[in-house]
């Protein structure tokens, strides 16, 4: 259950990121107008984010088994693929988030409605879309017959929604640079068990040879209905029995991928974000520590963005009469 409250908890928490930027913007530029095609545009978001997960359920309950395994084996890799990209991705561009989202809705607040529906789509959308196949893939992976698996995504996605929300209002502030650093390396544990069990579902569905050579068999000592078991199926996909070729795609896929992903690095200064506005007396400052080791460990300045939410949603409600803002 741990592994897919991980995948509900990192994924609901950046669609939540999306929103609060979104939302404080325009509350805090005083065009609350613009609050309602927002909102429709997340909320169509989600609606096909939901649907396309409710389609790969039950359109693949109509195929024969070795279709089901081929679907699922390939799914298994795009959404592999994706998830990598990803955590990438955020960790690259997650400083730049904020400044991106705001001039993309300058931009649909001068095109008019319509424009703005499909901003607020977009930028949802694909994380929804992302990870209602990310989810499906995980959860079949891991399913054990129960619905532990489902479950323990939407205690994440919960738990993300509650968190933006805490972050819009001030009540929370934590380093996501961290956060989403250690997130984004757990991620990628899942994922690569994720990837093994995609490489023998296309076994399964005799497109891939080297069903029957097993690399170990230790059902024995850890066996899959005992609560270690359990434990260890939950969190990272283990199987006692696994192919060669399922040792090999999760060993050629975690190790590079982890090193690379942690691997320090440093922000030149021909390359950095400007600043997109000027500090102000009364703004909430990340502290020196917390942002020097994110450089160094080259997780991503995404706590930018948390402080820019924080303070935007704080300061929007402090306008005076006179417009202050």
């Amino acid at each position: 259950m741990f592994g897919n409250y991980l995948i509900g908890l990192r994924e609901g928490l950046e669609a939540s990121l999306v929103v609060c930027i979104l939302v404080a913007y325009l509350v805090k530029t005083e065009r609350r107008e613009a609050l309602r095609p927002v909102w429709l545009g997340i909320a169509v978001a989600v609606a096909l984010s939901m649907s396309f997960g409710a389609a790969l359920e039950f359109g693949s309950q109509e195929l024969t088994f070795e279709a089901q395994e081929a679907l699922g084996g390939s799914l298994s890799i795009v959404s592999v693929s994706l998830v990598t990209w990803m955590v990438f991705w955020m960790r690259r561009t997650a400083r730049h988030l904020r400044s991106e989202l705001h001039s993309k809705l300058d931009a649909a607040l001068a095109m008019g409605t319509g424009a703005l529906v499909a901003t607020a789509f977009l930028a949802v959308g694909r994380e929804g879309l992302e990870t209602a196949l990310f989810v499906w893939t995980a959860v079949r992976a891991s399913n054990d017959g129960t619905a532990d698996p489902l479950i323990g995504v939407v205690l994440g996605l919960l738990t993300a929604v509650v968190l933006g929300w805490l972050f819009y209002r001030g009540a929370l502030r934590i380093n996501l640079a961290k956060f989403f650093t250690w997130t984004g390396a757990m991620l990628v544990v899942v994922a690569a068990g994720v990837l093994a069990y995609g490489f023998h579902d296309l076994q399964e569905a005799d497109w891939l040879p080297g069903l029957h050579s097993l690399a170990f068999d230790i059902s024995s000592t850890i066996a899959p209905d005992s609560w270690y078991g359990t434990v260890l199926k939950g969190v990272f996909n283990f199987q006692p029995d696994p192919t060669w070729l399922q040792v090999w795609m999760w060993a050629l896929y975690l190790v590079p991928t982890l090193a690379l992903f942690l691997r320090p690095g440093r922000v030149s200064p021909s390359t950095a974000a400007p600043t997109d506005r000027e500090p102000e007396p009364h703004d909430t400052q990340v502290a020196p520590s917390a942002a020097g080791s994110s450089d160094r460990s080259g997780g991503t300045d995404a706590g930018d963005d948390a402080h820019g939410v924080h303070d935007g949603a704080r300061r929007a409600g402090e306008h005076s009469v006179g417009g202050q803002g």
